[in-house]
């Protein structure tokens, strides 16, 4: 590769909001849910006085992917039941879906998909907070749209080599760029003051074992990744499937027919994907 790598300055990447490609909805999410100290009350005001945006979220919500079926009728509902960093984050996927299918056609279906594999699995798992692991799942390839909106043509070069040298887009990024979407959506995570669970998540999907604070939430989300792309649902950018880390899936101890269940959750709440996000 002879192109010379460009250096990811954190500065630029925390400085998303005054990019003039970058969309409204996405600026003014981001706006709102930087506040360190917003409340429930403001999102929901927030939300409610967007009808477009509105009506995203509560289709997202009450769709099959989410697991409520029908069952939250208004924002302010939708934000007591779920909590302020579910709903953060479900705000933060909506409005980088057109960023995402636009550039990369599937990233939003297979993140989709890795959500609701990682709810499933933290419910086999008896975790808690199993919303707040569905928005990891959700938001785990953030670092691939700031790179996109950042450096469109370089990335676009970057999905090149990956046809070209048979390599993962992760592999593809390190020969473009000094950090790679992993790092990138860390430190948009960390902007946005989202809890040091979820960070670590978005930082260390790839390599679960990095992980310190949330070592179980990591594993569920790597796992959910890999078994997303063993089925074909979405395209995360290349079409391999990595080997699951042996930590990761000791740690998780899943059986064949855990995997196979929530392998036909996630084929049953994607077939709708493609407009959950949309008006």
């Amino acid at each position: 590769m002879d192109s010379q790598v460009i250096n990811v300055a954190r500065s630029k990447v925390e400085n998303i909001g005054a990019l003039p490609t970058i969309p409204g909805t996405l600026k003014m999410v981001s706006a709102i849910i930087e506040k360190p100290r917003v409340t429930l009350e403001e999102i929901g005001r927030f939300v409610s006085n967007d009808p477009a945006l509105t009506t995203r979220v509560l289709k997202m919500v009450n769709s099959a992917a989410f697991g409520f079926r029908g069952r939250i009728s208004s924002v302010p509902h939708a934000i007591m039941l779920l909590g302020i960093n579910v709903v953060k984050g479900l705000l933060l996927g909506i409005s980088v879906f057109e960023i995402m299918e636009k550039v990369m056609k599937g990233l939003w279906k297979h993140s989709l998909g890795c959500a609701v594999a990682a709810r499933a699995i933290a419910e086999m798992k008896g975790l808690k907070d199993q919303e707040e692991i569905y928005a990891a799942g959700l938001l785990h390839d953030l670092g691939k749209v700031l790179l996109i909106l950042l450096f469109q043509q370089q990335y676009e070069a970057a999905m090149n080599e990956v046809t070209a040298k048979n390599i993962t887009i992760a592999e593809a990024e390190t020969q473009f760029f000094s950090d790679t979407h992993p790092a990138v959506g860390m430190w948009l995570a960390e902007k946005w003051h989202f809890p040091r669970n979820l960070v670590e998540v978005i930082a260390f999907h790839h390599f679960p074992s990095r992980s310190t604070l949330a070592p179980l939430e990591t594993a569920i989300v790597h796992l959910s990744d890999i078994l997303v792309r063993s089925r074909g649902i979405g395209f995360p950018g290349d079409p391999f499937v990595p080997a699951v880390n042996p930590a990761a899936f000791e740690l998780l101890n899943l059986s064949r027919e855990d995997m196979k269940d929530v392998l036909a959750r996630v084929e049953e709440s994607v077939e709708t994907a493609d407009d959950l996000a949309q008006e």
